[in-house]
């Protein structure tokens, strides 16, 4: 946990009026915590390491060390804000719920058929992601609506009960049902759902229609049977996490951080899990979104590096990059189509690189790697001294003199170099025969490499250029490697924001409780009836603002209804996003929805495609709630009267240098300094490299000049 870190904020936020607020980021290595206390006008940041196998232990012990530190009681805080990777980890690991799969006779392989493709032609022995559910477990039942949702053949409810009850003789947990077109007509499911509440209390069920109600029953089938995998465990971490909370005094709201960087009910959660896939790196990208405001750029990319992966995001005219198309649990790491497909919205995030605790090697080829595998916290790094034997990339930022081993997380968690040095040798140095700083360099330098070139590729894809872009670097190992990243991308500043280590936890505390709605309607823009449009709007919206009034941001001014579109033209298989205009829909409407349409295939494929018909595919409606407003101030303490703490050695590639050390929170505002230079802080610390100029602003966000 670390020693005395805070931050001034004042503003309009969720717990101005009701006390404190208290956001919480389970990582792969560590547990970061946030502290508002909007009285007092403070932000308190904690670390502590994330524990396995049940993570709310490491929680409790965060969030106990914390507030006993500021003198603090947990019957202050009456707003918690969540993000896990519990069901990340569940669907990876397979540790899910025995589910089955209940779907429209003659579909019930719909999840081993999938699209028929292979992500890599050429591997004559590729291995593609085996379903959820086994063949003996997906049950199919009478029944059929066509696309318009007219029912042609009613469901069999007789044969599903005798279905449901020889599924509970195997001893299934949980059931998703996914029927053909049930997007366009949720009658039968709903049938379905109430014979399973009514009749077999005991196991739980998944919706398509309340999951993911669109077209393409593979992906719909392929999500829904993942959100009931997940939702018995779900639930149960839930309800446990709530009674321990309680015991310590907490009887507030909980809120969940989920994928698209938006926050949800508890009861949201356990409804749908499948939205907390990518939780904990949504926090990050909004904390990034809420930094852009404060300085006043609105492209940037959000590097976030951990102790497991490292990950970047782009935020564009100040919002974060939305994709309905995500993969959850990849055969491949990097390969597209080896996962199962989740069609949720979701933070456009690409996984770049290896975490502080990833393991350094040598592959079968002689050369020299870093991960995927990762020490986490368990044993950790080799340096932690808790057992771990391989080198990491955070062993490796040790011995070049990036990481001081008296000052990691403000001097409360000390490191061993000399494990580090012997790991490296052990492993690294002596099979390559060079040296220990050369084997940890040549890890640093590969690290960063892969990392800076997976971010630019995502970012020209999108059509753009990566030298426009400022990075925003977090995560405790992100400010570590973010200089020479940002170097390698060619962008012009980069940005570290105050408290970066555990900036993810900070994120859930800026960002807005929100839902999305969803209603396939295919149908050519000449040919729409939009009255049917305006209707299903009208019924979203009206759903969406009855979810929030049910939240804590009920209470606050603000919020927004938004609409988008997945569009295309004729004929093609796939859709973009396209923003529809507010206001009632009509004919007149198309001119401007045709433009928006071009507008956007125009950025992403640098083209048109000129008398094609375009068509609208699916229709999204955001109703977000205010998001809360933080003004950092000035007031931050260290522990060193003077900005320059010492100097050390450090190697820049060639050898050892004289570099020197300063405290963070001692440099005053508008103060330059030229690199290279190491800047500490309790959660994480900053390497600049030479040929840079370094000032600290205002709200003590550190401001790297690149060019």
């Amino acid at each position: 946990m670390n020693g005395k870190n805070n931050k001034k904020s004042t503003g309009n936020t969720a717990a101005d009026k009701r006390g404190c607020a208290l956001g919480i980021d389970i990582g792969g290595t560590f547990t970061d915590l946030v502290l508002l206390d909007a009285q007092a006008g403070m932000l308190y940041f904690g670390k502590t390491l994330t524990t396995y196998p049940d993570p709310t232990g490491g929680i409790l012990n965060g969030v106990e060390t914390l507030l006993h530190q500021y003198g603090k009681s947990m019957s202050g805080v009456h707003t918690l804000v969540h993000g896990t990777t519990l069901v990340t980890n569940a669907v990876i690991e397979r540790k899910g719920a025995k589910t089955a799969l209940i779907t429209t006779k003659g579909f019930e392989d719909v999840l081993e058929i999938g699209r028929e493709m292979r992500y890599d032609i050429y591997d004559i022995f590729i291995t593609m992601p085996q379903p959820l559910v086994p063949k003996a477990l997906r049950k199919g039942v009478k029944e059929r609506v066509d696309k318009t949702g007219k029912v042609l053949t009613p469901v069999d409810l007789t044969e599903a009960r005798k279905i449901i009850q020889q599924l509970q003789r195997q001893g299934v947990q949980s059931i998703a049902v996914s029927l053909l077109h049930a997007y366009a007509n949720t009658l039968h499911e709903e049938q379905i759902g109430a014979l399973i509440q009514e009749s077999f209390p005991g196991i739980s069920y998944s919706l398509s229609s309340g999951v993911m109600p669109e077209i393409r029953e593979y992906e719909r089938s392929s999500a829904t049977v993942m959100n009931a995998y997940v939702q018995p465990i779900t639930n149960d971490y839930l309800k446990n996490l709530e009674a321990r909370l309680h015991t310590l005094g907490f009887a507030g709201i909980i809120h969940i951080m989920n994928s698209a960087g938006r926050l949800t009910t508890i009861e949201g959660a356990r409804k749908t899990p499948i939205q907390l896939l990518e939780s904990g790196p949504a926090g990050g990208t909004m904390a990034g979104v809420y930094f852009g405001k404060l300085l006043g750029k609105k492209d940037l990319v959000a590097f976030d590096m951990g102790g497991t992966t490292a990950k970047a995001s782009m935020i564009r005219n100040g919002q974060p990059e939305i994709t309905n198309h995500f993969e959850a649990a990849r055969e491949k790491r990097f390969k597209k189509g080896s996962g199962l497909p989740v069609r949720i919205p979701v933070i456009d995030m690409i996984e770049i690189g290896a975490g502080g605790g990833s393991i350094a090697r040598i592959n079968a080829l002689g050369l020299l790697t870093a991960g995927p595998e990762s020490a986490s916290s368990t044993p950790g790094p080799a340096c932690y001294g808790r057992g771990g034997e391989n080198p990491t990339v955070t062993d490796a930022d040790l011995i070049l003199g990036f990481l001081n081993e008296d000052y990691f997380l403000g001097g409360t968690m000390p490191l061993r170099k000399d494990l580090a040095v012997a790991a490296m040798q052990e492993k690294i140095a002596g099979p390559l025969g060079i040296s220990v700083e050369a084997a940890a360099w040549g890890i640093h330098r590969i690290v960063n490499e892969n990392m800076a070139n997976a971010a630019r590729v995502h970012i020209i894809e999108k059509g753009l250029d990566p030298r426009l872009f400022s990075m925003l670097a977090f995560g405790g190992a992100g400010p570590v490697h973010a200089f020479h990243v940002a170097r390698l991308m060619g962008a012009p500043q980069l940005v570290v924001p105050a408290g970066a280590g555990v900036l993810s936890a900070l994120g859930f505390l800026v960002s807005p409780v929100a839902t999305e709605e969803i209603t396939s309607y295919v149908c050519r823009l000449d040919q729409i009836d939009w009255l049917k449009v305006n209707d299903f709007i009208t019924t979203m919206v009206a759903a969406g603002r009855q979810f929030i009034a049910g939240s804590e941001a009920a209470g606050l001014k603000g919020g927004k209804e938004t609409v988008v579109c997945d569009m295309r033209y004729a004929g093609q298989g796939h859709e973009i996003a396209v923003a529809i205009p507010g206001g009632r829909l009509s004919a007149k409407s198309v001119p401007a929805i045709e433009a928006n349409f071009k507008a956007e295939y125009q950025l992403r494929y640098g083209r048109e495609i000129s008398n094609v018909p375009i068509e609208a595919v699916t229709w999204r409606v955001l109703v977000s709630g205010p998001s809360p407003a933080i003004i950092p101030q000035q007031a931050i303490t260290g522990t060193h009267q003077k900005a320059l703490k010492g100097k050390r050695q450090v190697w820049w590639g060639k050898s050892y240098e004289t570099t020197p050390v300063y405290d963070r929170y001692a440099i005053e505002p508008g103060k330059k300094i030229k690199g290279p230079c190491i800047i500490e802080e309790f959660e994480s610390t900053t390497v600049v490299g030479k040929d840079a100029v370094v000032m600290i602003d205002a709200f003590k966000n550190i401001l790297i000049e690149l060019r």
